[in-house]
Formats: structure tokens, sequence, C-alpha cells
């Protein structure tokens, strides 16, 4: 190999590894009461996936990006109360 394309080679692959992070690396948060049933992280203190079986479960909770637990959209509940994920496990929407 020419030395100029080995160079340039060796510059390629040394420039590859310093791309932008994966979004993996963003900070999360547990956020209860915000997953639909079945698509849920944990309930309560277990890291238990899909267990939830009412959607909106107060004890389910899912990772969240940090910051965004309070503000998530959710549709309110049947007696017109607004629906908001906690940090905590609610009592609402319990199986």
């Amino acid at each position: 190999m020419p030395r100029p394309a080995l160079i340039a080679a060796l510059a390629a692959a040394l420039a590859a590894p310093l791309g932008a992070a994966p979004a993996l690396s963003q900070a999360t948060e547990r956020c209860f009461g915000v997953s639909r049933a079945g698509q849920n992280d944990g309930i309560g203190a277990a890291e238990s996936p899909g267990t939830a079986s009412v959607d909106f479960q107060g004890d389910a909770w899912t990772w969240t990006p940090e910051g965004r637990c309070l503000t998530l959209p959710l549709p309110v509940q049947p007696d017109g109360t607004p629906r908001r994920g906690s940090y905590e496990p609610l009592t609402r929407d319990l199986p």
C-alpha cells in the first residue's frame, strides 16, 4: 500500500470512534404511571418488563429521559382528573 493511502486509512480508523456519543448515554430516571399495559420496564422496586396489566398502572414504571417524567403528555382519567407521571409509585389505575 502506498504511504499516502496508508496514512489516510489510519487517519480514518482513528477518527471513526470520535463521532457523536450514542443516545444510550443519556441520563434516565424511573417514571411511574406513564406506560401502557405490557410496555413497562418494572413494577415497584423490581425490574419486570412487560408485566403491567392496566394502561398507566400507578405502580408500574418506565425509564424516561431525565426531567421528562412530570411533563409527559398523558390522557385524562375517566373522571376528568389529569394524569401525571411520578417519581414514586401511585395508587391510581391499579389492577
